[in-house]
């Protein structure tokens, strides 16, 4: 679908709807607020709505959460947008109507950073539901929806989570957020590859594919986050529910290691640079920001508690791991090997998170005092070997995942054995397919009383990018032990009940995913019982 007439039939009913409502909003709170904010009908001028890219929040604590929006009058033209300051007020309700004001504020937004707003509200009550809202001029944003962590001794009864990751723009509609904003969740968990940094593939003769309007400049990959955001029903999941979020390549480039890219570019740093600050502006994140500019080294590896119930340690497996072992010839990125032929996949050297992030995570998994110790990562853990093996050398794996790092992958799981973390729990995506395993110290066997299940995990499938057929996958799970299920061939997120008792993950599945309407289904359900590593169909 031609991406202008995409934005047009997703929007247009949603936009003349934001007339109304703050209309609504207007009138209930003039009298209290004080804010003077007033409807500039912007469903009637397009261009001149500033809040087209919608609003959102995430980073929830109990006292706190980060809103977020920017200012941008056209997807499609960034200078629309006059490279001025704009001041932005910004008001947090207790009800959808603003009748009850608990704070408000007014923040600048910048040129240097897209005009992009990250307010930080603190002061808020544990364990409670805000509404908010941006102004600028007489414009009003649309209203988003967000929460609060509950108090950190408390005990929640439960823990709504929608898990989603890989949203390819040319690859299908965003039905599957369009869902999760229905579910309603308590939170939303992102796990990578938010925009990818290439358009549509072209066919060229003889009959190869290749990657189209690729982004490497910090306009570039604005364009493409105001693309992606543009969309109504992203825009709807964002509204609903507080986000976390973590990255994986696709935000920067294809298979990217920390410095190092598939083309070998010597000026890789800086576009990494440019892509790290185009994320910042784009996500509601509580963050350490750089000057602008200054975007090179970027922590978003951070932790956050649900009460006692849940503790989400979320990670990146991208700015600090080792290149890629044994790339293709000329090139830096991924491959697929036998581990006979590559010797480097040994060194104990090599590393996926980093070793200041490996502490890191060491620490709060032995402090933890959460029910569930929730590793919110990129990629499939569990191996996921493509070939039959009989012996571990014969064994065939991807380099990208963590099979590519089978050494920094067993220093993760010594460090979830000592630490006595409760219920370790890995929450992954990437690989656009569903499934559950269980992770053991030795992945070529099956789980034992000597090789015991150290953690479960819960892999999502992609939104809307593309993946293998589904016999393959049958293959794969045949062939390696510890996954337990697996389905490539529908798109879509996860749905995740935690209580104190178990972790209910439901396998939400898209009839269409070209379809903008499309129906869901649930694929498969499993649970994982508190006290017992493991995954459990249901």
């Amino acid at each position: 679908m031609d991406q202008h007439r995409r934005i047009f039939l997703a929007t247009a009913g949603h936009l003349a709807g934001l007339a109304t409502l703050a209309a609504c909003h207007d009138s209930s709170t003039s009298s209290t607020s004080g804010s003077g904010a007033r409807n500039a009908t912007p469903a009637s001028v397009r261009s001149a709505y500033p809040f087209g890219l919608g609003v959102a929040s995430g980073s929830p604590l109990p006292d706190a959460v980060v809103i977020w929006t920017r200012i941008l009058a056209d997807p499609f033209d960034a200078a629309a947008t006059p490279a001025v300051a704009l001041p932005v007020r910004w008001e947090v309700a207790d009800d959808d109507r603003f009748a009850r004001i608990v704070a408000r504020g007014t923040a600048s937004a910048i040129p240097a950073l897209a005009h992009s707003v990250h307010v930080d509200v603190r002061g808020l009550a544990p364990d409670r539901w805000y509404y908010y809202r941006f102004m600028l001029g007489d414009a009003v944003s649309p209203v988003g929806r967000t929460r609060t962590a509950p108090a950190a001794h408390s005990m929640p009864a439960r823990l709504k989570l929608a898990v989603a990751s890989c949203q390819h723009w040319e690859f299908g509609t965003y039905a599957a957020h369009g869902h999760i904003a229905a579910a309603a969740p308590d939170l939303v968990a992102f796990l990578g590859d938010y925009i990818y940094e290439w358009g549509p593939y072209q066919r060229q003769h003889p009959q190869r594919a290749v990657r189209v309007s690729e982004s490497f400049t910090l306009a570039d990959y604005r364009s493409r986050y105001a693309q992606y955001k543009s969309d109504a029903q992203l825009q709807a999941a964002h509204h609903a529910a507080p986000w976390i979020v973590t990255w994986d390549d696709h935000e920067v480039a294809n298979d990217y290691a920390a410095d190092r890219d598939e083309r070998l570019d010597p000026r890789f740093v800086q576009r990494r640079a440019a892509a790290y600050q185009a994320f910042y502006e784009h996500m509601p994140l509580r963050l350490s920001v750089p000057k602008p500019g200054d975007f090179a080294n970027l922590r978003i590896y951070q932790r956050y508690d649900w009460g006692r119930l849940a503790r989400f340690h979320v990670l990146d497996d991208r700015q600090y791991r080792a290149w890629h072992a044994c790339p293709p010839m000329g090139r830096g990125g991924s491959t697929s090997v036998l581990r006979r032929d590559c010797p480097a996949l040994g060194d104990p050297g090599r590393t996926m998170l980093g070793d200041a992030q490996q502490r890191w995570l060491d620490d709060g998994l032995a402090s933890s005092p959460a029910r569930w110790n929730i590793l919110a990562q990129q990629t499939l853990m569990a191996q996921n070997s493509q070939l039959p093996f009989k012996r571990e050398d014969d064994v065939r794996i991807w380099t990208d995942g963590w099979d590519g790092y089978p050494l920094a992958r067993a220093r993760l799981l010594e460090a979830l054995q000592t630490s006595g973390a409760s219920n370790p729990l890995v929450l992954s995506g990437d690989v656009h397919s569903f499934f559950a395993a269980e992770i053991t110290r030795h992945p070529t066997r099956a789980a034992s009383r000597s090789n015991p299940v150290l953690a479960s995990e819960l892999c999502g499938t992609s939104i809307t990018s593309p993946s293998r057929p589904q016999q393959r996958t049958d293959d794969y799970v045949a062939i390696n032990p510890g996954i337990k299920y697996g389905r490539s061939d529908r798109r879509g997120f996860m749905l995740l009940d935690v209580t104190p008792a178990a972790t209910t993950a439901h396998f939400q599945a898209l009839a269409d995913v070209h379809d903008a309407q499309s129906a869901l289904a649930t694929a498969a359900s499993f649970v994982v019982r508190s006290g017992r590593a493991g995954v459990v169909k249901l």
